[in-house]
């Protein structure tokens, strides 16, 4: 990071200019406030009215716009521009001043007039800038812009602020922290902010349309909705086969009942028997059966082959799936033919109702009569669409009862029903939520070449003879017959130049690339004038500080030696001066020649003196003479105050020295008994006083060496006890002997 040497300049009532980049300190004890220009300031910063300022406890800071630090003076004081963009309305950072931090959204292709004679960039942050139809870029402060290599009276205006911090580069769709990473707006996803999350679609990821489960979503999609939201969906009351309530419990379509996981409407109820494709129907001997045949109790899922027969009826043995009813035979041994029955004595006419009965009445008919049906033991006639009366049931002339629909229908019909239909011929007219109805089917989804009726979100409707799929309306095409590309939901011969094609659809280019070969943010074939430079399939807005973008080669260029940033080839399109000792006149750059033997400040590209204006006295001047201040010229004289100990220092400091004492005392002592002992065992050996060993114990002390073992105590009898004793006191006899000798020397 650029770092800008701490410099201060004192506000006396004589200034030529207003000076607005950093902070003015003050302190009551000072002769003169103070005027920091950015960097960075300690306590043993010169000269010594500096450090006494910035020392004092009574110090307060005013800091100009963009310079976000506390009215109170804490060391070290650090004071930088906030990641963005001050605007002066004058020149050498003069005037009003404005600040713009870095955007939290993308700004898109707007743009701001830059009315400012001179402006500040904080370090890693660049700002995009136009003039007319050029584009450029600016890295550095600048204290006048009237220097720059465009003409004077050319407006300028602001497109663009980031900063440069994020690796790889951030999506035009993201905005560059200055922590270094890609800040994503609302439904925006990726590293570097460059697709779309699910649910949102479009170059501005917007949200997919409320009604809908699924959109046709993404960077590039057109958030078509393809999939609206199913109201009372059978799984929201965790139900299969029919329709859930307002209080969340699920009413089972005919047929169906609670499963014995717990699963509402998933298990046929008793009567009926469920096939291979989910429903509680048949298929044996080829006919399409809804329910058990007639006074069968209950029959056995796929074949519908009866496995209990009501009370008096008996399984046919050519047809498993049927049971015969009790034969009517009369006392005397006589059949009663159909439509009579046996009273005992007699036969008696059925019910006219009944073709066939077991007794008068008309719940009593084993076989309705034609154009009747059976449904719980009554026989019912039916209407138009074979819908038999009361009930929400199918006729099946076949059976002679009534059925229920397919499991996924809430409703059907056989259209112009007679004696002859048959339920093959059955149309579903209604359907549970989440299915829809597709040529008298009900079914998940519409099949290509229809999409869902938005008149009633349930029929599946065709789409128009141009299309291959369409949705939302017949002529918005999804792909087209013909060898034809669809495009915005049209039929065209090629795609558009800002799309794509991808299996048999135009779909449009990420929105970072003018032109492209897929739609990636990488894909890039060409790029638009915001976001000009090409690198490695992606379009950038701004190539390095060092470079410009050359629009004849669409590539970027190195700037002349004399700019570290520039707008064009050359020396005199310079932005700003690579060499700390320049400035920039129109576009070029030059020597300083400072005044007063002052220096370009690093960072602002001014020479110190055109900062401020010493008044030149003279014999027609009123202007009084300038004040002198203390310690402008002194260096800082920094006093280092001794603090005292507190007391567990000093404790520590007593504690470490006893420490020391008791060890060097305990050495001494040790070093002393160790020089006793070693001078008595000499007097000892001198003496011959020594025990003699036998061979023996000598060989046993070598191997106890030879093996680290330790001395084995040696047993002794009594005797060689009192002879050891006798030597002892001759040793200590003849060491008192040594003492005495030694005093009389």
């Amino acid at each position: 990071m650029l770092q800008v040497r701490p410099t201060c300049i004192f506000h006396l009532h004589y200034s030529q200019h207003s000076l607005l980049v950093g902070a003015v300190v003050s302190s009551p004890s000072a002769p003169a406030n103070l005027h920091l220009l950015p960097g960075q300031y300690t306590s043993t910063a010169s000269p010594q009215i500096l450090h006494d300022v910035l020392t004092a406890s009574s110090s307060s800071l005013s800091p100009s716009a963009g310079f976000n630090v506390s009215s109170s003076v804490t060391l070290p004081l650090n004071l930088q521009l906030q990641p963005g963009l001050a605007t002066f309305t004058e020149t050498l950072y003069s005037g009003r001043t404005a600040f713009a931090g870095l955007p939290s959204s993308p700004v898109g292709n707007t743009s701001t007039p830059l009315n400012a004679g001179s402006i500040t960039l904080s370090p890693g942050v660049w700002a995009a800038v136009k003039a007319g139809t050029n584009r450029f870029v600016l890295w550095d402060s600048i204290p006048d812009l009237s220097q720059l290599p465009i003409s004077a009276t050319t407006a300028l205006s602001l497109s663009d602020l980031e900063s440069n911090a994020c690796s790889p580069p951030c999506s035009g769709s993201g905005v560059c922290t200055a922590a270094g990473t890609c800040q994503c707006p609302q439904g925006f996803t990726g590293s570097s902010c460059e697709s779309c999350a699910t649910g949102f679609f479009g170059p501005h990821c917007q949200s997919c349309p409320s009604n809908c489960t699924r959109c046709d979503d993404g960077i590039n999609g057109s958030g078509l909705c393809l999939l609206p939201i199913t109201k009372n969906a059978p799984s929201s009351c965790n139900c299969l086969n029919g329709l859930c309530g307002s209080d969340g419990q699920c009413a089972c379509n005919p047929g169906f009942t609670k499963a014995d996981n717990g699963t509402a409407c998933a298990k046929c109820s008793p009567g009926f028997f469920l096939t291979s494709d989910g429903n509680c129907q048949g298929n044996a001997d080829g006919v399409v059966r809804l329910v058990c045949q007639l006074a069968c109790v209950s029959c056995a899922d796929g074949s519908g082959q009866c496995t209990q027969c009501q009370s008096g009826f008996s399984l046919n043995n050519a047809d498993h799936t049927k049971c015969n009813p009790p034969q009517q035979v009369t006392g005397s041994g006589t059949v009663c033919p159909d439509g009579s029955f046996s009273n005992g004595n007699s036969c008696q006419l059925c019910d006219s109702t009944c073709q066939t009965c077991k007794g008068s009445t008309s719940n009593d008919c084993t076989l309705c009569a034609s154009n009747l049906y059976s449904v719980n033991g009554t026989c019912v006639t039916t209407n138009t669409d074979g819908i038999c009366t009361g009930t929400n049931l199918i006729a099946d002339n076949n059976k002679h009862e009534c059925d229920s629909c397919p499991a996924k229908c809430t409703s059907c019909k056989i259209p112009n029903f007679n004696v002859a239909s048959i339920v093959s011929q059955l149309q579903c007219t209604g359907c549970l939520p989440g299915f829809f109805l597709s040529k008298g089917q009900c079914v998940p989804k519409c099949p290509d070449g229809t999409f869902v009726s938005p008149n009633d979100d349930l029929t599946c409707t065709a789409c128009d003879s141009s299309c291959g799929t369409c949705a939302g309306s017949s002529t918005f095409c999804l792909s087209c017959s013909g060898g034809q590309l669809a495009s915005g939901g049209k039929c065209v011969q090629s795609c558009p130049e800002n799309a794509f094609q991808s299996s048999g659809s135009c779909l449009p280019c990420h929105p970072d690339c003018a032109t492209c070969s897929g739609g990636n943010f990488n894909q890039c074939s060409s790029c638009s004038s915001d976001r000009p430079v090409p690198v490695n399939g992606r379009c950038l807005p701004t190539c390095a500080k060092s470079q410009f973008f050359d629009t004849t080669t669409s590539s970027c260029q190195s700037c002349d030696s004399s700019c570290s940033s520039c707008s064009g080839a050359g020396p005199s399109n310079c932005l700003a001066c690579s060499d700390a000792n320049s400035v920039l006149r129109s576009g070029s750059c030059t020597s300083a020649n400072c005044a007063s033997n002052s220096t370009v400040v690093p960072g602002l590209g001014v020479c110190l003196s055109d900062l401020v204006f010493v008044p030149q006295g003279s014999q027609t001047s009123n202007l009084p003479p300038l004040p002198t201040i203390t310690g402008l010229n002194n260096p800082t004289n920094v006093t280092v105050v001794r603090q005292p100990l507190t007391w567990w220092e000093i404790l520590l400091m007593v504690l470490g020295c006893v420490f020391i004492f008791v060890a060097i005392l305990w050495l001494c002592r040790r070093r002393a008994k160790k020089r006793r002992a070693k001078e008595t065992a000499k007097f000892a050996a001198k003496r011959h006083l020594e025990p003699k060993r036998t061979w023996k114990q000598r060989l046993v002390r070598f191997g106890e060496r030879l093996f680290g073992h330790r001395k084995t105590p040696t047993k002794r009898s009594h005797s060689e006890y009192e002879a050891e004793r006798v030597e002892i006191f001759k040793i200590i006899a003849a060491e008192e002997a040594r003492k005495r000798s030694d005093v009389s020397k």
